[in-house]
């Protein structure tokens, strides 16, 4: 495994290159451009603050709605996004697969740090937002750097996961959206995690999506330290799944050019 990442390292002039390739790609020939990663998170904000905070009256732990579900959204639509396209980036690119040799991990890896610019724009927004709604920022946010790495790692293991398997069974492309708006549910973008009985949190805080959005919460409105052992867990599930999905990504690559 060492080996592999000193080849990815070895590399990154190609993983530049593609990034910034596929970046080009995703908004070529469209009329907005980048601004497509700022209306998504905001038209969901609008249309959720419209049902769940005035018409359902969700509580949202003392914070406005809009940037209560807004910070959930963000970390969400990095996961969900990202994951979405970078399942399918070796399936998707079979001509180069199956002609040219290269660390086909820097396929899924440009579509995470793509995803990422995505984040950082629509995150611009939130800035604003925070300051139109006086939110007082202490030094708690200073970790977010730390959450975010938590949180592109996870991203990461999956998308290495899913991509290998994806080569096989093409059935995953279909499985990753039902996937996907289950496990959003199973999140607290929509709703705070005060709602959730205290006796089954440690089972909800399994969903490693759930701790990041708290973390986030807890570090930006609440100025508070993350819930350490819950974040330590989820690290953990992330280096852990990191490891196992790169080794299964790395032995079924040989098989990838004659599979697609």
């Amino acid at each position: 495994m060492v080996e592999n990442l000193r080849e990815l390292v070895n590399a990154r002039e190609l993983l530049f290159t593609w990034t910034r390739r596929e970046f080009k790609v995703r908004y070529s020939q469209s009329v907005l451009g980048v601004a497509w990663a700022l209306l998504q998170p905001l038209s969901i904000m609008l249309i959720t603050t419209l049902v769940f905070s005035i018409f359902l009256r969700v509580p949202s732990s003392d914070i406005p709605y809009p940037i209560f579900v807004y910070s959930g959204l963000l970390a969400w639509l990095y996961f969900a996004n990202t994951l979405s396209t970078a399942t399918t980036s070796v399936a998707d690119n079979y001509m180069l697969v199956s002609k040219v040799y290269f660390p086909r991990e820097i396929l899924p890896l440009s579509l995470i740090f793509v995803g990422f610019v995505d984040f950082l724009i629509a995150g611009s927004i939130f800035v604003v937002l925070l300051f139109i709604y006086h939110v007082q920022i202490g030094l708690a946010v200073l970790l977010l750097p730390l959450v975010i790495l938590i949180q592109t790692v996870l991203i990461f293991s999956i998308s290495l996961l899913l991509g290998a398997v994806n080569v096989f069974y093409r059935d995953i492309r279909f499985v990753i959206p039902l996937l996907l708006q289950l496990w959003m549910y199973l999140s607290p973008i929509f709703y705070p995690i005060d709602i959730v009985p205290e006796r089954i949190r440690p089972l909800y805080f399994l969903n490693p999506i759930a701790t990041l959005i708290d973390t986030y919460r807890r570090l930006i409105f609440f100025n508070q330290a993350p819930d350490w052992p819950y974040l330590g867990v989820t690290a953990l599930i992330s280096i852990v799944l990191l490891i196992v999905s790169y080794r299964y990504f790395k032995r079924r690559e040989r098989q990838f050019a004659d599979m697609i």
